[in-house]
Formats: C-alpha cells, structure tokens, sequence
C-alpha cells in the first residue's frame, strides 16, 4: 500500500451513491474536496464522524469546501446511514475497494494490537481543476474518528 502524499495526483473515481445516482471527483471540477474514508456506515465511531461532518457543512460550504465519504458498504447500506443520520452530503459505495486501495486508504493495519487488512481510516483535501483533474493537498492516515473534524477546521482554517 502507497500512500498519497500532497501534491500528488488524485485518483479519479466514479461510485455509486446512497441515493440511487453516481458521484465522479471531476463533478467537483474548480472546486475543493475533502474525501474521507470510513470503515462501516452504522456502527458508532463511523457515525460520529459522519455527524461532525454533516454539522461542519455550512462552514465548509461557507469556506468552499464539498464533503464526500467513502466505504466498502453497499449504496443500499449506505441509503439507510444517511437517513437515519439525516447525512447531507454524498456517500459513496466501493465494495471493490478499489478507490479505497489507489488512496492508500485499505491495507494493513492494528486494531487492538493485532495485524488485520481494512479500511485505513484517512482524509483527503482534494484541489479540483477546471478540466475535473484533482491534485492532493493534504492527507492524512490513521485519523481518530471522535475529534478528527474539529481538528481538521482547525488546519484549514474554517
């Protein structure tokens, strides 16, 4: 597993939604992406995430920034996280996970003290160009679900 480093270039990808559509990262095209990735929508670290998220929304906006979350769940499994949290922003579906593996964002890892394969959670701030080219700003492994919003306003100043 290699990990993106800033200046690089963005994997492109397309994915399926939780509301039945499709999300490319050239839909974002002139604009500023943070493209997190998460374990498993429902269970309660992923949630709390996607909540901060969701409630940094106006601010991020405000600054110029879309949010886009990634798993390996399905788009169905994910229709129901985003309803039952009252998601506002996409969520993208990669059970292949092969958008997950070109960030760096699947691979080993610990979980308690043991070696295991599986979501890496991490974040990207993603510069999109007008021709839909993206070019990684920041990127961060390893995040802590609880805080890692607040965190991340912080660094970017929002």
């Amino acid at each position: 597993m290699s990990q993106l480093q800033p200046g690089d270039p963005a994997p492109a990808f397309t994915l399926p939604t939780a509301s039945d559509g499709a999300v490319s990262l050239s839909d974002y095209a002139g604009g500023r992406v943070i493209v997190y990735f998460f374990p498993a929508a429902m269970t309660p670290g992923c949630s709390l995430e996607a909540m901060d998220f969701d409630a940094a929304m106006g601010d991020l906006s405000a600054a110029g920034y879309h949010v886009v979350g990634i798993s390996p769940d399905s788009a169905e499994k994910l229709a129901r996280f985003a309803a039952r949290d009252n998601l506002r922003f996409p969520l993208l579906a990669d059970p292949q996970r092969d958008v997950l593996s070109a960030y760096g964002a699947f691979g080993e890892k610990t979980l308690y003290g043991k070696k295991v394969e599986g979501v890496i959670r991490s974040t990207f701030i993603v510069d999109v160009d007008e021709a839909g080219e993206g070019r990684i700003d920041m990127a961060q492994y390893n995040v802590r679900a609880t805080g890692h919003v607040a965190k991340l306003r912080r660094e970017l100043g929002v």
